[in-house]
């Protein structure tokens, strides 16, 4: 079932601003890895629930995918939900990473910004090291423009930016 097929969920609505297909480009830092930078797609629908999916836009990709801007070797790759508590601000990020992360989120939305602080980070019993212990991210609508941040904390890295992202959208 589209989006188009079934109204937007009344206590999804103050998330609607995030649907669409999106399409940028970013950077990513950290004091452990070279920086690069890397091309993103993304979309968020919904299904007329009280939440967002969120998932790559190409037919052969989920959500959030990440490529190398030079070499176009995939880097990232996320897909999950973005659910709001009815008749609140509160939202939950619900994400599953390609490299073996679960994440679990909360944070609140706040007219066009969204800001979320793990509080779960779900790890395989084979992930390389070092381990991921929190993430902290923001999704904020600057005119036509989404902004990404995040911020990520490891077992050797205190809490440190990480990928700075903008988008535009490119279909609703």
């Amino acid at each position: 079932m589209a989006a188009k097929d079934v109204p937007l969920h009344e206590a999804a609505k103050p998330l609607q601003w995030l649907l669409g297909k999106w399409k940028g480009q970013g950077k990513g830092i950290y004091p452990t890895i070279k920086d690069f930078e890397y091309i993103e797609d993304l979309e968020f629908f919904h299904v007329g629930q009280p939440m967002l999916q969120f998932r790559p836009f190409r037919k052969w990709m989920g959500r959030f995918y990440s490529v190398h801007k030079d070499t176009n070797k995939i880097l990232h790759r996320e897909v999950g939900f973005l659910r709001i508590k009815p008749g609140t601000n509160q939202v939950a990020f619900i994400s599953s990473h390609n490299n073996g992360v679960s994440e679990m989120a909360e944070g609140t939305v706040e007219g066009q910004s969204v800001g979320l602080e793990s509080h779960t980070l779900g790890r395989m019993s084979f992930g390389k090291d070092p381990q991921t212990k929190k993430l902290k991210r923001t999704l904020t609508l600057e005119g036509d423009t989404l902004h990404q941040v995040l911020f990520m904390e490891t077992s050797n890295v205190t809490m440190t930016e990480h990928l700075r992202a903008t988008y535009k959208k490119v279909e609703y």
